[in-house]
């Protein structure tokens, strides 16, 4: 079981976790909603609790919940500039189809 990142998504969460000054790395986390199923839940990890799983990748830890765990297993987590916009982008091989918008996802 593991959660990787690529090299800008660690760039991008050093970089932020710096500017705030505090921290311990990344959250994911998955929530029920869309029309597919899915969303993935980002936020920046300020403790690991007791049903937390944690993964390090490139110098920086990735903390998800075990519920979650089951549905992004393997999941490979970017951070993509295309104009003006700039996200985290997931490729989790666990998905059967995802909606057009891309928001949400199914397994």
């Amino acid at each position: 079981m593991a959660i990787s990142l690529t090299k800008d998504a660690a760039e991008r969460v050093k970089s932020y976790l710096v500017s705030r000054g505090n921290g311990i790395g990344l959250r994911i986390g998955v929530k029920k909603t869309g029309c597919n199923g899915f969303a993935y839940v980002v936020n920046y990890a300020d403790a690991v609790d007791d049903a937390d799983n944690v993964f390090e990748d490139h110098g920086v830890k990735v903390v998800v919940d075990s519920e979650s765990l089951a549905l992004i297993d393997g999941t490979e987590v970017d951070f993509v500039k295309e104009g003006l916009n700039e996200a985290f982008r997931f490729r989790n091989p666990n998905i059967s189809g995802e909606c057009g918008c891309g928001e949400s996802f199914s397994v």
